[in-house]
């Protein structure tokens, strides 16, 4: 049994979808960001950052999304959610996950709480702006990949990147050029939320996909 610590629709959506997606038994508990949920001691002793998500595994918390979903591909092979090792699939997929994790999700967190890095309200708008408009020619390198290699970021064989992408790509639906206008990008999503999973996933966080 695993215990997910997620909001809706925020960075735990991916490892829900992953949860999903293995078919495992789990426990959903909802954090309130407004209420200050993730700021008090219960939630710190398990997460010291007051961040989303937090997964419970063997008793033990784990944190950050992408490691989150890495971990639970390793745990359930039976799923196949990761190409082999040593295959030139695995090197695209743990090549993907981390540009998502450490690349893209990063300008949307400098977009959406430039707070959490800057203390001066105009450098907070500068960087606000500048995030913003890096994440557009982002999602047109992921594209042309897709386009190239796809349908999927590890070519043929779906994994948990797809899932992280379709995460970040829901994220995007308030630019002036969302994520799914670029075809390659929509038709990896339109894979993904087809899936028995993600349709779970949404349909247990209450949140509908925005096209």
């Amino acid at each position: 049994m695993y215990k997910l610590f997620y909001t809706p629709g925020a960075a735990s959506l991916a490892p829900h979808a992953v949860l999903q997606e293995t078919g495992a038994p789990h426990e959903l508990v909802r954090i309130d960001l407004q209420a200050g949920d993730h700021k008090r001691p219960d939630y710190l002793k398990l997460n010291p950052h007051g961040r989303i998500p937090t997964l419970i595994v063997d008793g033990a918390p784990v944190f950050e999304s992408a490691a989150i979903c890495m971990l639970l591909a390793e745990r359930h092979p039976e799923v196949r959610l990761a190409p082999a090792p040593g295959t030139r699939a695995r090197a695209l997929y743990l090549q993907w996950l981390v540009y998502l994790t450490n690349t893209l999700q990063e300008r949307f967190l400098q977009r959406g709480h430039p707070d959490w890095h800057l203390d001066d309200k105009a450098a907070e708008a500068a960087l606000k702006a500048g995030a913003e408009k890096r994440i557009g020619p982002m999602f047109d390198r992921i594209d042309a990949a897709l386009a190239a290699d796809g349908p999927y970021l590890a070519g043929a064989a779906f994994s948990v990147a797809d899932i992280y992408l379709a995460m970040l790509v829901r994220w995007s639906r308030n630019l002036p050029d969302p994520a799914w206008s670029r075809p390659a990008i929509k038709r990896n999503c339109d894979l993904v939320i087809a899936r028995p999973a993600f349709q779970r996933t949404l349909a247990a966080e209450g949140i509908a996909w925005p096209y």
